[in-house]
């Protein structure tokens, strides 16, 4: 077994119904903790706890299954071993939130070089496709009526298609580099093992192809669906026909979105099982499964945290690049076409790194993190990642 990236394959997980070798207890008959196997040298008469009853309490672990403080009672639930980030049992989201705060901090250097790098070098190449490369904005007519203001507003977003497109497919590279290395050093980060930045590219390196692949493919199916959702409706041309394409659009957006997070784990699994894209979707799939509105839930309040962050700092960041750049500030307030010149798309630009900067590796944390939560929760991944540590206790010779 390899313990960093990657701990255990799929293969030997308990869902797929197979042993991993490693030490496990006996099983459960009550859903309160390991029955039978107990030690046969006990504590001392008029020292025992007898365990409370089913569904009152958990008994005590055999020895050998975790670590007990000295002085605690044998009724007591001892506390789950921390080699790194995250206590080594199942998560709650602040703990999920929290583990990929403290990657930050723990591993700073690191992930600030990774966000960093890739943040400037992302933001640069936007910046110089937007100044050199694409067409000017359509002009519209806010007085045209009719055939051609419909002729005009299909102009306007075709146009904002093509100015949008080439920074969406720059930032998913850079999303790809970021997701890619950051996972590593969250992975060596649940362990308590540092890495330095040519460790982290080394490792995420060789899988760079298959999560590019993955990552062009879940857009793909998700504009395939919407596709099939409205296109049916937009064809008919009549007033029936933008019901059909609105209730199409709907029907399609819940398919997305429930399809999303069913795969939403397929990046980690595929980094840290180092699998191939099918086989990490199915993984991901099997890991969501049960726990489908929870995933959700975690990854909404994911969201909102980014989103709040980039506001507070976007928007100060847009308003003095806004008012240092008079241009852009009098078509503003004369209700002209923008073109947006040097000092806006510089400054904008300082605004959008720092808030690549944050944001990369709290959406990658949480994302690494939600899939360790999961196997911990379905296939006892704590027991292999403490043998993976090198806690005591753990040992497959035991």
């Amino acid at each position: 077994m390899n313990d960093t990236p990657g701990w255990a394959s799929p293969g030997s997980a308990l869902s797929d119904g197979q042993e991993t070798g490693v030490p496990r207890p006996s099983a459960r008959i009550d859903g309160g903790g390991p029955a039978g196997n107990w030690s046969p040298t006990q504590p001392p008469a008029g020292q025992w706890s007898p365990p409370s009853p089913p569904g009152h309490g958990t008994p005590p672990p055999a020895p050998g299954w975790g670590s007990r403080p000295q002085g605690s009672g044998w009724g007591q639930q001892p506390p789950a071993a921390k080699p790194g980030v995250i206590p080594l049992r199942p998560l709650g989201v602040g703990e999920i939130l929290d583990g990929a705060v403290s990657t930050m901090r723990a591993h700073w250097r690191t992930v600030l070089g990774v966000t960093l790098t890739v943040s400037v070098i992302a933001q640069i190449a936007i910046i110089l496709v937007q100044r050199y490369l694409l067409p000017e904005p359509a002009v519209v007519d806010r007085n045209a009526t009719g055939s051609e203001a419909l002729r005009q507003a299909a102009d306007s977003m075709r146009s904002s298609v093509i100015y949008t497109a080439p920074s969406m497919l720059i930032t998913l590279i850079a999303t790809l580099f970021t997701t890619s290395m950051l996972t590593v050093v969250i992975s060596r980060s649940v362990l308590g093992r540092s890495v330095t930045l040519s460790e982290a590219w080394g490792e995420a390196r060789p899988r760079l192809l298959r999560l590019l692949g993955l990552t062009l493919l879940l857009p793909l199916m998700a504009g395939g669906i919407m596709a099939v959702g409205v296109l049916p409706g937009a064809l008919m041309g009549s007033a029936a026909g933008v019901g059909l394409a609105v209730i199409g659009f709907l029907a399609a957006l819940v398919v997305i979105v429930w399809l999303l997070v069913r795969f939403c784990l397929a990046s980690p699994a595929l980094m840290l099982e180092r699998q191939s894209v099918t086989v990490s979707m199915r993984r991901s799939a099997k890991l969501v499964r049960g726990a489908w509105w929870r995933t959700f839930g975690i990854l909404l309040l994911t969201w909102l945290l980014t989103f709040i962050v980039t506001l507070i700092i976007a928007i100060p960041f847009a308003i003095i690049a806004t008012v240092v750049d008079g241009h852009a500030l009098s078509a503003l307030l004369t209700g002209e076409s923008v073109e947006f010149g040097w000092p806006f798309l510089i400054i904008s630009g300082i605004g959008d790194i720092i808030v690549s900067t944050i944001t990369y590796p709290l959406s990658a944390g949480v994302m690494a993190l939600l899939y360790v939560d999961q196997r911990i929760r379905r296939e006892a991944l704590d027991l292999e990642l403490a043998r993976a540590a090198g806690l005591p206790g753990y040992d497959t010779g035991n």
